[in-house]
């Protein structure tokens, strides 16, 4: 008994000390960043209408890819009872953090829809600096919360899926959606959508630079 109970506590603390690993942010950063995200949504709204400056081929090839990113967060948050349960089902048995994967998508079409490389790397490193740290705070959380979250995680990637976690199938909640308000993203979506198309019908009125 002496024994398993050993071999446990170190099977245990091996999965601490590889998950501590993988944290690439000191835990003061990323609580101060994590402050940041409000001030920097702001911030990149307002970069967005300054820089854009659309084209029909840019609308047509980054609108839709945005398009897969709102799905996906949709998808999302239809499997996620935040502070409830640990959310394995849905893309979460994919990749651990599919809300921000889709955030990522989103931006990427906006950039490829906005046609200005300057935005591009703005969007970029606020994601590296601003939302990387936090996604690390959050697993930090969720790690404290949820026994069987060490597992998920050494199973289950960040971002980029490349294998499944062979959870208990759940469907799609249309009163999460709503419960989680993801509608907001589509609405958001939207404004910037006729934002872009504004500038592109009316460039001569509509000049910032």
């Amino acid at each position: 008994m002496a024994a398993k109970l050993w071999l446990t506590t170190r099977r245990m603390r091996g999965i601490a000390y590889v998950s501590a690993r993988r944290y690439w942010f000191p835990k003061k950063y990323a609580d101060f960043v994590q402050r940041l995200r409000v001030p920097c949504g702001f911030l990149l709204l307002i970069t967005f209408a300054w820089l854009s400056r659309p084209s029909v081929p840019s609308l047509g090839m980054g609108l839709p890819i945005s398009v897969l990113g709102l799905l996906l967060r949709g998808w999302a948050t239809g499997h996620l009872a935040k502070d409830q349960r640990l959310a394995t089902s849905g893309p979460y048995a994919f990749i651990r953090n599919p809300l921000y994967a889709g955030t990522l998508i989103v931006a990427a079409g906006i950039v490829i829809a906005s046609r200005d490389a300057g935005l591009a790397i703005i969007f970029a490193t606020v994601f590296l600096l601003v939302y990387l740290p936090t996604i690390e705070l959050e697993e930090q959380h969720l790690r404290t919360k949820f026994a069987s979250y060490a597992e998920y995680a050494e199973r289950v990637p960040r971002l980029i899926p490349s294998r499944h976690w062979a959870a208990e199938r759940s469907r799609f909640s249309s009163a999460l959606y709503l419960r989680n308000q993801e509608y907001k993203a589509l609405i958001g979506f939207a404004v910037a959508v006729v934002w872009l198309i504004i500038k592109l019908r009316y460039p001569a009125v509509i000049r910032f630079r």
